[in-house]
């Protein structure tokens, strides 16, 4: 009875914590709704507005989801979006451009979604008064 207590006391494994192992590590879902929508409070309002609309917006369309498979892959993706979110969205350095390969793997839907996004972003950051980007 002694050997179990100190096995439970002991470390699961003898390695030392990887950050970025521990960055890879998946959110349930409410925690990381929340995290999304507290990440965009450091965006400007206007960005802050479409993202949040469109975090609500599709964790809603996935509520029902059941396929396992199809849960990994959402909370996965969002994950890794939240891990790509500008800590200081002032520096225009920090955004980064979709990979090509992202490109390749998307269905025709995606694509057009993908467009309908662009076009939308495009209305909302038009310059006022002659500002040029």
């Amino acid at each position: 009875m002694h050997s179990t207590f100190f096995r439970l006391a002991e470390s699961v494994t003898t390695k030392h914590l990887d950050l970025r192992q521990a960055s890879v590590a998946l959110y349930p879902p409410i925690p990381l709704y929340r995290r999304l929508l507290r990440a965009h409070r450091r965006l400007p309002i206007e960005m802050r507005s479409l993202g949040d609309d469109y975090v609500k917006a599709e964790f809603r369309r996935h509520k029902e989801i059941t396929n396992p498979v199809h849960i990994m892959g959402f909370l996965t993706q969002w994950k890794m979006y939240l891990d790509e979110l500008p800590r200081d969205p002032s520096d225009s350095r920090s955004f980064k451009k979709l990979d090509p390969t992202v490109y390749e793997k998307m269905s025709a839907e995606q694509l057009g979604q993908l467009y309908e996004f662009m076009h939308a972003t495009k209305e909302i950051w038009k310059p006022v008064n002659g500002e040029q980007t």
